[in-house]
């Protein structure tokens, strides 16, 4: 994917059980708004995980990832979690994520992660379909809830 392509964005509100008990996001919850939002994104490219393994024989895991929490996301903020691919190679891929507050855009987590492509029998590396790959190089969205203003999951 170009560095000029646009970012895929997911909408994501913060609820009482992602908080700890000052309502400040517990940290591993950012994990799974940013798997959530990676997810989606695959999804928006016209690829779904349960297909993918049953069409293809292939499973995606998360083999290494940073996190840099800048600041803090509280109960019931509106964010946006941002997905960008910064590498995708032969059987892996290099994202670059950002947890947003929907309101005033300020960063409240960025990720590096490294996601490997897995043969779901064997559970060993494998190649990237070349489908995916020009998926991967050619298209970057934003949902439309996003741009509609509109905000998925009860958000």
């Amino acid at each position: 994917m170009s560095p000029q392509a646009p970012a895929f964005e997911w909408p994501v509100r913060v609820y009482y059980e992602d908080t700890d008990a000052g309502g400040v996001v517990y940290h591993a919850r950012y994990l799974q708004f940013l798997e959530r939002a990676r997810t989606e994104w695959l999804r928006s490219l016209g690829f779904e995980q349960t297909r993918l393994r049953r069409e293809q024989g292939i499973l995606f895991a998360v083999r290494k990832l940073s996190l840099d929490f800048v600041r803090p996301a509280c109960l019931d903020q509106v964010l946006r979690v941002r997905v960008t691919v910064a590498e995708p190679r032969r059987a892996c891929l290099d994202f670059e994520q950002q947890v947003l507050d929907a309101t005033d855009g300020h960063l409240c987590c960025r990720a590096q992660v490294n996601v490997a492509c897995i043969d779901a029998e064997r559970m060993r590396p494998t190649r990237i379909p070349e489908a995916l790959l020009n998926a991967f190089s050619t298209v970057s969205t934003t949902t439309d809830a996003l741009a509609n203003g509109d905000i998925a999951h009860g958000v």
